[in-house]
């Protein structure tokens, strides 16, 4: 197993920065995904860890040591695309095999390799099918299988349930999570969907704009984010301007207090909470607010309410059957322990 380390790594496209002074690293065995909207630099960076494309500036490790010097071809390193590159001419076992082939394997070695491989992604029986007679899943496994059959320090995985159908892509996400944590081997998984981020990875790297904008574990993004355009990436748009003085915030709706008043310096604050934590006629007296519900919308399992606090509105999620409808005035209660501040210039 390989810890990947990235220092100060920037790429530069004459005069627009895809990656800026990038700092992560990835501990032996993790999966951690780049997550972020389209030309964030999430797929630019994976290239230069791969080695298909060289860092303007910075350095990328493999357990202490730096790979820039190293041909993508002997760094260890191995890259799974969105689209699947199978070879038309050659069937499952051979499309497999082909890398184990190029480095001169004996036949029954490739052989046992494969057939163990093919076991792992749960496609025994399909030695002898040719890539465009199987699915776009079942092409997806073998793609990975003949990525971990060579036996890499380091798996990349380039947004590869995309071209997937939302049945398939579930599917495959628990596949390579389970194929993952038993080989232990270190995984860097680029996307753009949260959900898929959060399902798969052990810590999630946000960028924007090129930028790092947070490194954490999944569930920090939902409850801890660092700034307004974390939260807002996470479908968080509940914000309220305020000012806080110790573990009490002062906005236009009143004085709220907060339990993680020590996590930001007194003054201009954001304060945050995710649309399922706020609660509807609660029996508690703390951060009490009148507030009047604008819409609502049935989403299955709960409800989705927009509504009106002040001139702030707010999205909130309730249960299906609750008893809110568009127009009529709610009092709803913000638990301590569920707000969040970041700072008002983030």
């Amino acid at each position: 197993m390989t810890t990947v380390q990235v220092q100060a790594l920037s790429k530069r496209y004459n005069a627009i920065t895809a990656v800026k002074g990038l700092e992560l690293t990835v501990k032996s065995g993790e999966l951690v995904a780049l997550l972020g909207p389209s030309g964030c630099g999430k797929t630019t960076t994976m290239r230069m860890i791969a080695g298909l494309l060289p860092p303007t500036t910075g350095d990328i490790l493999f357990d202490g040591r730096s790979v820039l010097a190293i041909p993508a071809e002997r760094r260890g390193a191995v890259m799974v695309f969105q689209k699947h590159l199978l070879f038309p001419h050659m069937n499952v076992a051979e499309n497999v095999g082909f890398g184990l082939k190029m480095r001169g394997l004996a036949k029954a070695e490739i052989a046992r390799r494969v057939h163990a491989m093919l076991e792992l992604v749960q496609l025994t029986g399909f030695e002898q099918r040719r890539a465009q007679a199987l699915s776009g899943g079942q092409q997806q496994r073998v793609a990975l299988a003949r990525a971990l059959v060579i036996e890499p320090q380091v798996l990349l995985l380039d947004e590869p349930l995309a071209n997937l159908d939302a049945n398939l892509r579930l599917e495959m996400r628990w596949l390579i999570r389970t194929i993952q944590k038993a080989l232990g081997i270190t995984t860097i998984f680029v996307t753009h969907d949260q959900e898929e981020a959060v399902m798969l990875a052990d810590r999630v790297a946000l960028l924007v704009d090129g930028t790092l904008q947070q490194f954490d574990e999944p569930r920090a993004f939902y409850e801890r984010p660092r700034s307004t355009t974390v939260a807002r990436f996470f479908r968080n748009e509940n914000f309220l301007a305020g000012i806080k003085r110790g573990n009490q915030v002062q906005t236009e709706v009143g004085t709220l207090t907060v339990e993680c008043g020590d996590e930001l310096a007194d003054g201009a604050v954001f304060l945050t909470m995710r649309p399922e934590h706020v609660l509807i006629n609660s029996p508690q007296t703390t951060n009490v607010l009148a507030a009047t519900v604008d819409t609502v919308l049935y989403m299955g399992s709960y409800l989705q309410v927009q509504i009106q606090i002040g001139t702030v509105r707010w999205v909130i999620n309730t249960a299906a059957n609750a008893d809110v409808q568009p127009g009529c005035p709610i009092r709803i209660q913000l638990p301590p322990s569920q707000l969040w501040l970041v700072p008002a210039d983030g």
